[in-house]
């Protein structure tokens, strides 16, 4: 996935991007939401310690959370992976610190370069710090709309990666995003990925949900809308 640039974090390879779809795609399906290591090297083709040192990486970032398998029979557990999205169950401890500690820098650069008051609420202020600070740590300069509610990721430092792997990298972050949103908890989801004008442009459209109290429990949101394949 790189382009010469400085890309790093959870989709700076394209192994990463993929065993992160298939830990998303497990925690959608109806069958169990943890794969083992051994599922994903048959997945991926990827040699057992490749996918162990992603992992590793993963999980310190705060994007997969690993577990112990409980058994009732003899042998040895193994160890169980999850997609960290932030909803009930799979919430990671390193995101959830990353979110809070992006909130005090960011009131803290509010203290130091006070800006126009914005309409959004203290939750969502706090989501979109920790919203940023994932982009910029996955190879991003975002440009924020707080009104529009948008994040214009263009140039996408990713679009002279596999052009046949864009969408599945689109709803990948995508998913990430949300995950980032929900651990720092507030009304802002990552809606989709708007449609491009051109082959580096990346804009995410952000919503707002209804109040808690009028709400299902939280899902990672992952539609993407655009036309690149």
């Amino acid at each position: 996935m790189r382009n010469g640039g400085p890309v790093c974090g959870p989709i700076s390879t394209y192994s990463r991007v993929q065993l992160l779809h298939l830990l998303f795609e497990a925690g959608r399906a109806h069958g169990p939401a943890e794969l083992t290591i051994g599922e994903l090297c048959e997945a991926t083709g990827l040699h057992a310690n490749t996918v162990r040192e992603h992992l590793q990486r993963l999980i310190e970032g705060g994007y997969v959370i690993p577990t112990i398998e409980h058994r009732t029979v003899r042998g040895r557990p193994r160890t169980l992976y999850r997609a960290a999205t932030g909803a009930p169950g799979a919430s990671s401890p390193v995101a959830r610190d990353k979110a809070q500690a992006a909130a005090r820098r960011g009131d803290l650069m509010r203290r130091m370069l006070p800006a126009p008051a914005s309409d959004l609420g203290r939750e969502a202020t706090y989501q979109l710090d920790a919203l940023v600070e994932h982009l910029e740590e996955s190879g991003f300069e975002p440009v924020v709309d707080d009104v529009r509610l948008t994040v214009d990721l263009s140039p996408c430092p990713h679009a002279t990666g596999r052009p046949e792997a864009r969408p599945m990298l689109c709803q990948v972050h995508l998913g990430l995003m949300q995950g980032v949103l929900n651990e720092a908890g507030g009304p802002l989801v990552a809606d989709c990925v708007r449609a491009a004008d051109g082959p580096t442009d990346c804009t995410v459209q952000l919503t707002e949900r209804v109040p808690p109290t009028d709400r299902a429990p939280l899902t990672d949101t992952t539609g993407v809308a655009h036309g690149m394949a």
